[in-house]
């Protein structure tokens, strides 16, 4: 199999139980999860933390800024929690060779996903060559890297017309999913937006719900919507509250 059909086979498992008529468990949940500490005071302690949890419930992932890559590396091992990082984040206004030197570089320390901000400016001024070309060459570095891609649109800034169109220029580009939010800007994941997402890109491309989900009903609502990845900081009480 060509690498990059391999990279995004094993980016798109049957994890949205939901759509297959299997119960969701603790355990079905928590492999959908991206346990995430992006904040910019997060210490070294702090990380460390969050991988030993993330080893512990196997979350799908660790969601951690660039300079702690190779920390987060070092801690997951051969668990099977991938490291994942961040690229022109969060605003997304990075020049394109930055973002691809900024992915070829966290592939190299050890991380396996990268979820890189699209260029929303670009975006909303209709200049839908300049996101296509920015989008499109991240993706090459990344799975020429042996690893995927999720792009960020940043749907609180967005009309419904803009998420499709985003949505429409990451497949074209060959993301491996659409993710709703960074977090940072106010807003998150809704339910209408998985939804929306869900229907534009279809079934073989991922959609990562993220931003104020914190309980397992909020996770829920999202797979139930179409959401096949889940990005929080609350992962442990997520997938405790399910299990109760």
């Amino acid at each position: 199999m060509h690498l990059t059909a391999r990279v995004r086979s094993l980016a798109m498992p049957s994890l949205n139980p939901s759509r297959t008529g299997q119960p969701l468990t603790a355990e079905s949940l928590a492999k959908m999860i991206d346990h995430t500490n992006l904040r910019p005071e997060a210490t070294r302690e702090q990380i460390i933390q969050l991988c030993r949890q993330a080893v512990q419930f196997r979350f799908a992932a660790v969601v951690i800024n660039p300079s702690y890559v190779s920390l987060a590396a070092s801690q997951v091992g051969n668990s099977g929690v991938k490291v994942a990082t961040v690229v022109g984040f969060p605003l997304g206004a990075t020049l394109t060779a930055v973002k691809r030197f900024e992915a070829t570089e966290a592939i190299r320390l050890g991380a396996r996903e990268i979820d890189m901000v699209l260029n929303v400016g670009a975006l909303k001024s209709g200049d839908q060559a300049q996101v296509l070309s920015d989008i499109r060459s991240v993706a090459e570095a990344t799975h020429g890297g042996g690893a995927i891609l999720k792009v960020i649109l940043e749907t609180v800034l967005l009309t419904d017309d803009e998420k499709r169109t985003a949505c429409q220029l990451c497949v074209q580009a060959k993301a491996d999913f659409v993710k709703t939010s960074t977090g940072f800007l106010g807003g998150g994941a809704t339910v209408a937006d998985i939804a929306l997402m869900r229907s534009v890109v279809g079934p073989d491309v991922g959609v990562k719900a993220s931003g104020g989900i914190r309980t397992a009903s909020d996770a829920i609502a999202m797979i139930e919507a179409g959401a096949n990845r889940i990005g929080t900081s609350s992962g442990v009480a997520i997938v405790q509250g399910l299990a109760l």
